[in-house]
């Protein structure tokens, strides 16, 4: 589809797409580019990408120009390569911000031939070490047109989304600033303020120490790149406000209610809560609307994740999503997996049972 692809930025983002669009065979030649010089190494050894060169050599004749590097270089990075770009070069992003980066963008790419993206997947971990060629799949990827978007443009990068995997989504850079916000935004902020309160209580960092499921799984994405996500908080700091005066509004809700004592409103804040969550895509990623899980139960022993996905494999049955829930060495552990339909799910569950393996279904 691409001549010549250059990724401005090949750490985890940069880094998944570039391993994606090889896979693929999307493009002829992928030209990468970072800062951090064990990225572009472990790029190259990858396969990841062809070449390596600075931002102004990587662009020239480029067909595609994929910026993932942190917001607030955005703009800078524009300006940099502008005069370097041939006429109709589509030049794209992935950031998790779009009103001003798309504003800024327009004023330096002439022709409208910068189109906003925003695949909403990702990790805690940062860097090329944590990319991955699948991290888009069935992953929602927001594209941002304006009026002065132009069709060609925006229609390669629709394309290069799907043909990743991804499912597109358009609308507004105002649009996406607020959904963005309010459900990947704040939850970092939540989950970064959440771990930083508990260190400094008396005794707090003892207290991080005996830290479980709960606590972890919901700070987990504190772990994510600070630079990356100050940058986030400076460019969509509005909109972030914005949900921060509800999530606050609704912690003095329950503030009050136990101040007050008041049983029944403690239960009824938490029944609203959990009733909207429970009713939330099992799937992260959105596109599936439902996993149907079986819990099972097997002995610590080598090749037990490969002998159940052989069994299961074997029979035509494909596993969607697996998880280590439990493990103890020398006894044995639990492992969740996740089947896209309920068929599949008892399939599953009948061909475990006829070899005497403890399963049962979850949900």
């Amino acid at each position: 589809m691409i001549n010549r692809c250059a990724i401005i930025g090949v750490g985890l983002m940069g880094g998944s797409m570039a391993l994606a669009i090889n896979e693929r065979k999307l493009a002829q030649t992928i030209v990468g580019c970072d800062i951090n010089q064990d990225n572009i190494k472990m790029a190259l050894a990858a396969g990841a990408i062809h070449e390596s060169a600075r931002p102004e050599t990587a662009v020239r004749n480029a067909g595609l120009v994929i910026l993932a590097t942190p917001v607030g270089t955005t703009t800078a990075i524009l300006r940099e390569i502008k005069d370097c770009l041939n006429p109709g070069t589509v030049v794209t992003d992935l950031g998790s911000t779009k009103q001003a980066v798309v504003e800024q963008a327009e004023e330096i790419i002439p022709g409208g031939w910068f189109v906003g993206g925003h695949p909403m997947a990702g990790a805690e971990t940062s860097g090329f070490n944590g990319a991955d060629p699948y991290l888009f799949e069935n992953a929602y990827y927001l594209l941002t047109p304006t009026h002065a978007t132009n069709p060609a443009a925006l229609n390669i990068v629709r394309k290069l989304a799907g043909a990743i995997g991804a499912l597109v989504v358009e609308m507004s850079p105002s649009r996406h600033d607020l959904i963005a916000a309010t459900i990947s935004h704040l939850p970092h902020l939540v989950a970064a303020a959440l771990v930083d309160a508990v260190a400094v209580m008396p005794d707090g960092e003892s207290a991080l120490a005996f830290a479980a499921g709960g606590f972890r799984d919901t700070t987990r994405i504190a772990a994510g790149s600070p630079e990356m996500w100050r940058d986030i908080f400076l460019s969509n700091h509005i909109r972030i406000l914005d949900a921060l005066g509800f999530y606050r509004r609704a912690i003095d809700e329950m503030e009050l209610a136990i101040k007050n004592r008041d049983g029944r409103r403690i239960y009824e804040l938490l029944s609203h809560a959990g009733n909207l969550r429970k009713g939330l895509p099992v799937k992260s990623k959105g596109y599936l609307p439902n996993i149907y899980e079986v819990v099972v139960t097997v002995p610590d022993r080598p090749g037990i994740i490969a002998m159940l996905a052989g069994l299961l494999g074997d029979a035509g049955v494909n596993i969607c999503e697996i998880e280590i829930l439990r493990a103890r060495e020398g006894y044995g552990g639990t492992i969740r997996i996740g089947f896209a339909t309920p068929e599949e799910q008892q399939r599953a569950i009948e061909l475990l049972q006829e070899k005497n393996i403890r399963c049962r279904r979850k949900g």
